[in-house]
């Protein structure tokens, strides 16, 4: 995958004060993140993009704070 987190987005959300038990039960449902987004997040995974925006107004950050692409090696035939 070319696209990686840049810090760890769970341990940040800690930081601030946002357990994943909080994070699902926020009073606003458009700041919430789902199970299914936490999980992918505990494994590394990618998010849409209304995941990452939630993200950036909890962590107050832009998406290049939190991801990077780093392109894969190609293959010399």
């Amino acid at each position: 995958m070319a696209l990686t987190w840049k810090i760890d987005v769970l341990d940040a959300l800690k930081e601030k004060g946002i357990t994943t038990y909080a994070m699902r039960k926020l009073v606003k449902k458009e700041d919430r993140l789902g199970e299914s987004a936490i999980q992918k997040l505990r494994n590394g995974e990618g998010l849409g993009w209304d995941n990452i925006e939630r993200l950036c107004k909890l962590l107050e950050c832009q998406p290049a704070d939190l991801m990077e692409y780093i392109p894969e090696e190609t293959k010399e035939e």
